[in-house]
C-alpha cells in the first residue's frame, strides 16, 4: 500500500509540474491536500509516459529501458509474463529474446494470430537483476500501470506466462503453476487462463503440448 501511495504522489507531482509548479514545501499535508484527482490516465500513451519516468522500486536504478508493453490496443487476447529480460531492457520490447521468438511461433501456430493481433505486458515493467523474478514489493509497485492497461484494452481473456504472472495479478499465492494450468478462471469481466511461461518451455520441451492444448482452448473460447 505504500508504494501505491507513493505511485499516487508521483502523478500529483507530474500533474502539478505541468501546470508549471515545481516547488512545494517540506509538509506533505499542503501537498497531498491540493486536490484528490490523481487516478492513472485513461490514455494509453500517458499511461505509458508515466512509466517511462517511473523510479519508485529499486529496478528502475538498474534498467537500461522501461519495457511498458505493446500490441494491439483493442486486443482480444493479452499476455501478460513476469518481466523483461536482459534484451527486452536492451530494446524496451516486450518478449523479444528466445522465449519471444518462441511466444510469437505459438501465437502465430495455435492461434493463426500474427503477434500484432494480441497485446503483450509483464508484472514488472523493469528487468530485475540476473533474471530473478520480481519481488513482492517490485510487483506490487508496478501492478497499478498492469491494470490500468488491462482496463484499457480491456481484452476478452487474459493469459499468464508462468506462476509469477499469474500470483500477482490474481493475488493466489500459493496454488502451484502446474495445477493451475489449463484452467479457465473468472477474473474480473473478463476470463484469465494460466499456462507456463515460454522460457520453461524452452528447458522442458516435452511440456510445449501443455501449451498448444492451452491456446486451443483459448482459440475455442473465442
Amino acid at each position: 500500500m505504500e508504494n501505491f501511495h507513493n505511485l499516487r504522489l508521483l502523478l500529483k507531482l507530474y500533474k502539478y509540474r505541468s501546470l508549471g509548479i515545481d516547488y512545494f514545501d517540506d509538509n506533505e499535508k499542503s501537498f497531498t491536500n491540493l486536490s484528490d484527482d490523481f487516478d492513472l490516465p485513461d490514455d494509453i500513451d500517458k499511461l505509458k509516459e508515466l512509466s517511462l519516468n517511473c523510479s519508485l522500486c529499486q529496478l528502475s536504478k538498474g534498467r537500461k529501458n522501461v519495457v511498458f508493453g505493446e500490441g494491439n490496443l483493442e486486443a482480444e487476447i493479452m499476455f501478460i509474463g513476469e518481466g523483461p529480460g536482459a534484451v527486452e531492457d536492451e530494446m524496451g520490447r516486450p518478449f523479444v529474446g528466445r522465449s519471444g521468438e518462441l511466444l510469437t511461433k505459438i501465437i502465430e501456430t495455435t492461434l493463426d494470430l500474427k503477434r500484432a493481433d494480441v497485446y503483450i505486458a509483464n508484472i514488472v515493467k523493469c528487468r530485475p537483476p540476473m533474471n530473478r523474478p520480481p519481488n513482492e514489493d517490485e510487483a506490487k509497485t508496478c501492478l497499478p500501470y498492469l491494470l490500468k492497461q488491462i482496463e484499457l484494452i480491456d481484452p476478452k481473456i487474459i493469459v499468464t506466462l508462468g506462476s509469477t504472472a499469474y500470483k500477482y495479478l490474481t493475488g493466489d499465492m500459493n496454488t502451484p503453476i502446474s495445477k493451475l494450468r489449463g484452467e479457465v478462471i473468472k477474473y474480473s469481466n473478463r476470463l484469465l487462463l494460466p499456462t507456463f511461461h515460454p522460457s520453461f518451455l524452452l528447458r522442458n520441451p516435452s511440456a510445449k503440448r501443455y501449451m498448444f492444448i492451452d491456446m486451443k482452448k483459448v482459440k475455442a473460447i473465442l
